[in-house]
């Protein structure tokens, strides 16, 4: 995408230059913002938090100037031009709502789903460079890592977990070695995620109508809820739409059917239960965060719509039971404030760590 693609996104910097010169507009002027993105498989969101200098405090809680939201930026699922788009949008209304401009801005974060690879980061952090003024710091990550920042407050050590429309699990060491597991998208097997838990509902239904499975509940439940009237219809609603997130959006049948004690659903949800322990066990044993003796304690942040509290239900308690078992050092973190500010926060300690480098080197 060339940066001036979509020009019309970025008419409204032309409108703030033109407004009255009041004492306001000099303060908004010369403040200096940080850009914090999330983007998952759902949706987009972002936000604009003033830059902090780095002899203060962080305060709590931390002052947020904008939030904007956007669709799906994971170009894996939407493709490359609808991702880029997103992504452009939801930081330009983010800096209109905040009154600010891209002269402003101070450093970008950009936490993503579907950054696997160096090759991922390098191709959008071109593209950042289209956008923003060569002396702005950008920064391009995983969703994940934004995830665990979220929990530590922008410090990379310890394991998260996401498990909502997707899954993965990541992991950093204090001297920054890191690892991954799961998170390669629902054709290779995100189970455990909201799109793993529904899929196997959809096809446990299937089944059960073609007596290749047992009855279950999830049958009148999941036709009751997206108004069909026969499993055969399940088929065209299906490939009608197979977004993932779509599919997502069953989870809190599957679960309700597991409340009610239907075998299926309970199986079900045990089985994403195991997938997702496994995840963190992998990536925890491969950084040896738990340590030789695997007591140590680390940090383990649970991030996700998959592990919220459901109902008697709760999928993050039974994944968080079964991981202390083999890691009694575990520390559970539910953050206290989403990932597009851990991805902030993440900018904002990059800058930091920079600015001691160079103090170091004068």
């Amino acid at each position: 995408m060339k940066r001036y693609r979509n020009r019309r996104i970025w008419d409204f910097e032309h409108e703030l230059n033109m407004v009255d010169r009041d004492d306001d507009y000099d303060v908004k002027k010369a403040r200096k913002v940080i850009l914090g993105i999330d983007g998952g498989t759902a949706h987009t969101v972002c936000i604009c938090m003033p830059f902090i200098p780095f002899t203060h405090h962080l305060p709590d809680p931390l002052p947020v100037l904008a939030r904007t939201v956007a669709g799906c930026s994971n170009h894996n699922s939407v493709g490359e031009t609808a991702a880029r788009e997103s992504l452009e949008q939801v930081m330009a209304d983010a800096l209109a709502r905040s009154g600010s401009t891209r002269s402003s801005v101070e450093a970008v974060c950009l936490s993503v789903s579907g950054v696997n690879h160096p090759t991922d980061q390098h191709r959008i952090l071109n593209w950042l460079r289209e956008i923003f003024a060569s002396d702005v710091r950008l920064f391009v990550e995983n969703d994940a890592v934004a995830a665990l920042a979220s929990g530590t407050m922008g410090k990379l050590h310890g394991c998260v977990l996401i498990a909502g429309t997707g899954t993965i699990a990541y992991g950093f060491t204090e001297d920054g070695r890191q690892a991954r597991a799961a998170g390669a998208g629902p054709v290779l097997g995100d189970w455990g995620s909201g799109y793993g838990i529904a899929a196997q509902a959809l096809t446990a239904v299937i089944r059960a109508h073609d007596g290749r499975g047992p009855l279950t509940t999830l049958t009148t439940s999941i036709l009751d809820t997206l108004k069909l009237s026969s499993p055969d219809q399940l088929i065209g609603w299906t490939y009608a739409d197979p977004s993932w997130a779509r599919i997502a959006e069953l989870l809190p049948v599957v679960v309700s059917c597991a409340d009610a004690m239907d075998p299926v659903a309970i199986d079900i949800l045990y089985n994403s239960v195991h997938e997702l322990a496994s995840s963190v066990k992998a990536v925890v044993e491969r950084l040896e965060l738990c340590g030789e003796d695997g007591k140590d304690e680390f940090p383990l942040v649970m991030v996700g719509s998959v592990l919220e509290a459901n109902k008697r239900w709760d999928i993050g308690n039974q994944v968080m039971s079964c991981i202390s078992k083999h890691f009694p050092g575990v520390l559970p973190i539910r953050p206290k404030v989403e990932p597009a500010v851990g991805a902030a926060l993440l900018a904002w300690n990059f800058l930091m760590k920079h600015s001691h480098q160079e103090a170091l080197g004068s």
